[in-house]
């Protein structure tokens, strides 16, 4: 007792700073370093402060001497002072309100200054006082990207949101352009590739095609397979403006019906894409392959390829089904030797997460979604995946290990993956078990792999491969080799996508750097490591950002698809709970709608000290993460994004 009583002396009206994380409903939390569970900020004491701002805090234990309390003394740094929002107008009012979804609280602007906005338009919004006695901060519009819910709005509001670029400026087309006209130089030191079988498999609407095959038999039992990668760090300058740009934007975009290249057009669909009939610049793996699918042989570097034909993968899908088609032989060959390359890699205890369904959406002429269709991997996807997976490791490997004769002392950018969070893991364990699945934690790879195995087809394998996900550490890239822990490669790399992915261009610089000086005393000098790392960590930002982006540009057009089945019944899995509400997986369009406890008449539900299940007051009926049930669509709200459910009796 007396300990407990000196840790309060200790603690009392400590004064720290942190960044606040404010609810829905205005109260908030802040992480301080020293404690495992983050300060609570009552709602009357955040201070105007607003999400993801810099504050600093004094804080106590309140009167029950278990919860650590603070308030808000000062707000040291705003995260931002500019939000995307929608007007709502009052005519009756003198203000009118701006709603964001992020912060807590609506942001007021005089009517009188809103004569040219329209209600329910969204713009970007900042903050430009906020007086003592006012519940609300003031703003003025800044920008206005279009009535809320219309397609060219969201993408323009959320590539403002997340801050992403998506025009180029005349200075950067311009010097696109040069580099368009400008005449290949370097032609006659390039290893000639044009005479040989080449193709690209890509999907039907792709403009950009990074990577082609060619292949080519050299006896009964040996082929020659080249995978060809678009040259595009030939064309880009490292330094130069268009590097800038590409650099700070580190990724292309795709949103459905829309991409946001990371290269001007007239380089990612054009000059750098490595179209059917054209001469193309290509950084090269080149390998000799037995039909037992032992690699004899490794070549890397530089080429000028020829395609012979783009192909679909549905168009190459129906080829390895039928046995039939243009260059059956080549790409029947390349089916078997991708299936060859599965098995090692599974048997090397690589987690296999191909079979994951992917919603794609039709859209009309004003771009709204009119029919979505599932789509998983099939073996044509296979095939192109499992080449590229096999450049990857096969180019890291040669700069780790063979460049010095050992082990290299070159550094690399890499694509690592750490293991997984073993709470997550223990989580996904408990959640399964009262489904009849089970995880073995000592062999947890090959554990991982039979239950995506036992999933198959069945309702809850969507939920469960979610989980899997989730549980797995974010892949990133670093000079720091740790491994890849889900592909189970000690090398690996991203080397295989320059016109969309930055990271690539730095793997094509590194690579070339090593095979020009590998017999000269280094003639040229690279950056530091340091100066390689701040960009593998740059890469890895953008692309979480990236991400994060087009999910919520996905959820916006489900949203708007699902609105049309407003009052129908479907089948859902339950996948989340939370203190006030469950959420659904409507299995027909793979997305996730939302019932709130109250509103469920057949009984009143409570959740289990176990958060992951939920147990009725009444008849005492346990629902678990995983069961299916029947819900009722009854309404959208696209501002939210957010799908309303009806829970339907699931006693009987």
């Amino acid at each position: 007792m007396k300990k407990e009583k000196q840790i309060k002396k200790k603690h009392y009206n400590n004064i720290s700073t942190g960044f606040i994380n404010i609810t829905n409903h205005g109260y908030a939390f802040v992480r301080i370093n020293e404690f495992k569970k983050d300060v609570f900020i009552p709602k009357n004491k955040t201070n105007r402060a607003l999400e993801g701002d810099l504050v600093k805090i004094k804080f106590y234990y309140n009167r029950k001497g278990k919860k650590m309390e603070g308030e808000v003394l000062k707000i040291i740094k705003r995260k931002t002072n500019q939000f995307v929002g929608i007007l709502k107008l009052n005519i009756q009012s003198e203000y009118g309100i701006i709603h964001n979804n992020i912060i807590h609280v609506n942001i007021l602007v005089p009517i009188q200054k809103l004569k040219k906005y329209h209600h329910n338009d969204k713009v970007l919004v900042k903050i430009i006082s906020w007086p003592k006695k006012s519940k609300n901060p003031l703003g003025k519009i800044i920008k206005v990207f279009g009535p809320s819910g219309e397609y060219k709005t969201e993408i323009l509001s959320i590539l403002e949101e997340y801050g992403i670029s998506y025009q180029f400026s005349k200075e950067i087309e311009n010097e696109a352009k040069k580099i368009f006209l400008k005449p290949i130089l370097d032609i006659g030191i390039r290893k000639d590739m044009r005479n040989i079988n080449t193709f690209t498999i890509d999907p039907l609407n792709a403009k950009d095609f990074d990577d082609a095959i060619s292949i080519r038999k050299l006896n009964s039992n040996t082929w020659e397979i080249g995978v060809h990668i678009s040259d595009v760090s030939s064309y880009i300058k490292e330094g130069s403006l268009l590097d800038r740009e590409a650099y700070s934007r580190a990724t292309s975009i795709y949103f459905v019906g829309k991409v946001i290249p990371m290269l001007p057009k007239i380089l990612s669909d054009d000059l750098c894409s490595l179209q059917p009939q054209k001469d193309k610049l290509s950084f090269s793996y080149i390998f000799n392959i037995d039909n037992q699918g032992n690699i004899l042989k490794n070549w890397f570097g530089k080429t000028i390829i020829r395609s012979n034909k783009r192909f679909t993968y549905d168009e190459v899908q129906c080829i390895i089904d039928h046995k039939k088609g243009d260059y059956y032989e080549e790409i029947y060959r390349l089916f078997l030797f991708s299936k060859i390359l599965i098995q090692n890699r599974l048997k090397n205890g690589s987690i296999y997460l191909e079979e994951r369904m992917e919603v794609k959406f039709h859209l009309d002429e004003n771009n709204n979604p009119i029919s979505l269709k599932l789509e998983k991997n099939n073996d044509a996807h296979r095939l192109i995946e499992e080449f590229m997976l096999l450049t990857n490791r096969k180019i890291s490997e040669f700069v780790s290990l063979n460049l010095d004769g050992g082990i290299s002392k070159k550094f690399y950018i890499y694509r690592v993956h750490d293991v997984p969070d073993f709470q997550k893991i223990f989580f996904l364990k408990k959640i399964i078990e009262p489904l009849g699945y089970f995880l073995d934690l000592k062999n947890l790879k090959t554990s991982i792999n039979y239950l995506l195995e036992q999933i198959k087809g069945k309702p809850e394998q969507n939920m469960i491969e979610n989980l899997i996900l989730r549980a797995m550490s974010k892949a990133k890239y670093s000079t720091k080799n740790i491994g890849h822990y889900g592909l189970s490669f000690i090398y690996y790399t991203h080397f295989t996508s320059p016109i969309r992915r930055y990271s690539d261009i730095i793997a094509h610089r590194l690579l070339h750097h090593y095979l020009i000086n590998k017999n000269r005393n280094n003639e040229y000098k690279l950056n530091t490591i340091e100066f390689y790392e701040k960009q593998s960590q740059h890469c890895s930002y953008k692309e979480r950002l990236a991400i994060d982006a087009e999910r919520e540009f996905l959820k916006y057009i489900q949203v708007k698809y699902i609105k049309k089945f407003i009052g129908k019944e479907f089948d859902g899995i339950i996948m989340g709970f939370t203190d006030w509400s469950i959420y659904i997986d409507l299995l027909l369009f793979q997305t996730e709608g939302m019932i709130k406890f109250r509103d469920i008449k057949e009984d009143s539900y409570i959740l289990n000290s176990d958060n992951y299940s939920i147990i009725g007051k009444t008849k005492k009926k346990v629902y678990h993460l995983g069961d299916k049930v029947k819900v009722k669509l009854m309404n959208v709200n696209l501002e939210k994004k957010q799908i309303i459910l009806e829970w339907i009796d699931n006693t009987s």
